[in-house]
């Protein structure tokens, strides 16, 4: 018979599966205890809960998938106390603006049901005025360790690189060229634009353009869109208009230059102000040029993409919860990203002309 050697799990090769008793045994405190550290709970003291998940993992433990499911069941079918919460960081220098987009507001509600499901609260917390130690603080002494970022306007107001990131679980909305590269969830860009350039293509549109207020923050946007140009003829591709300027006057000079140089029949925008630019230039729509957006919660325009913004928020809220039952914590090594897919929704602004 093989002798076991210091690595291998007490039970590896006897056909016993390493229980919550077995752990509880070892460690010498009760199976709640164990079963709740394992869990992340913050009702377990972080060094318990560190030596705990350090001995399952010498045993060998692993879920039993069928209490697992159980389990699962019970949670889903009865209502939990709400114990446990997570923070939404606010990073506006005007925090009301934050929620004040549609999408982002959205984003909020599909995390704080997804949290009320599972037994979980989200607190908002707003940085005006704090430093990034005093909001760690806070955070520990109310024994937060979940953190969402929703999007932020530039500069946020803490330095996010004086942060103590390594002793906190966090999941980011949106893209951020920003350092820390958190694990984030945001949609599909690319993929949205693929969509919505196919779908009017669809309606009869040929010349088909996009515009957006700057290229940098909607880049992915702007690569689903050159993307799209490789499988149409040449002479029905049509350059992006990006404005590079804040001024509305300038703005619109740009955008009449534009239309009279490219021609385009459609627009597909991100750009809320584009539908009164288009009006100063007493060009119609739809009459004149159809338009879509990216986004229809945050524009003035009623056909495009709907991002499925709670379901983004939603996402956010799972894959969060996920890394603080792996005990994921700090800047990954490896940056994950989440996407979610949108759909289209038709509008009076894109009427058929096929």
């Amino acid at each position: 018979m093989a002798k076991k050697n210091s690595s291998t799990p007490p039970n590896a090769g006897d056909g016993h599966r390493v229980t919550l008793r077995d752990i509880a045994e070892k460690v010498g405190m009760s199976h709640v205890t164990v079963s709740l550290a394992l869990r992340n709970d913050p009702k377990i003291s972080e060094k318990s809960r560190l030596k705990i998940r350090k001995v399952a993992d010498e045993m060998g433990y692993t879920p039993d998938p069928m209490l697992t499911s159980l389990a699962r069941y019970r949670h889903s079918s009865t209502n939990k106390p709400i114990n446990t919460a997570v923070a939404w960081i606010n990073l506006w220098e005007d925090p009301q603006k934050l929620r004040s987009f549609k999408e982002f507001d959205l984003w909020w509600k599909g995390a704080s049901e997804a949290a009320q499901r599972m037994g979980y609260r989200i607190d908002e917390f707003v940085t005006k005025g704090m430093s990034a130690k005093r909001l760690a603080t806070i955070l520990k002494t109310r024994n937060i360790r979940g953190i969402l970022i929703p999007p932020y306007a530039d500069p946020p107001t803490i330095d996010l690189n004086e942060f103590p990131w390594e002793d906190f679980t966090v999941i980011q909305f949106g893209r951020h060229d920003n350092q820390p590269s958190l694990h984030f969830v945001t949609s599909s860009q690319a993929a949205n634009t693929v969509l919505a350039f196919d779908r009017i293509r669809e309606r009869g549109y040929k010349r088909i353009g996009f515009v957006t207020g700057q290229i940098m923050k909607t880049r992915m946007f702007g690569a689903g869109f050159y993307w799209t140009q490789q499988y149409i003829p040449q002479k029905e591709r049509l350059s992006i208009l990006a404005f590079d300027t804040h001024s509305m006057v300038e703005q619109e000079a740009l955008l009449d230059k534009w239309i009279k140089k490219e021609k385009p029949d459609a627009i597909l925008t991100d750009f809320a102000p584009l539908p009164q630019l288009l009006k100063e230039l007493e060009v119609r729509v739809p009459e004149d040029i159809g338009m879509a957006t990216t986004s229809i919660h945050d524009t003035p325009i009623d056909a495009g993409i709907d991002q499925n913004p709670k379901e983004i928020g939603r996402m956010g809220f799972i894959a969060l919860v996920s890394m603080m039952n792996d005990y994921e914590h700090g800047i990954p090594d490896i940056q994950h990203e989440i996407l979610v897919g949108g759909k289209w929704v038709d509008g009076q602004t894109l009427p058929d002309r096929t």
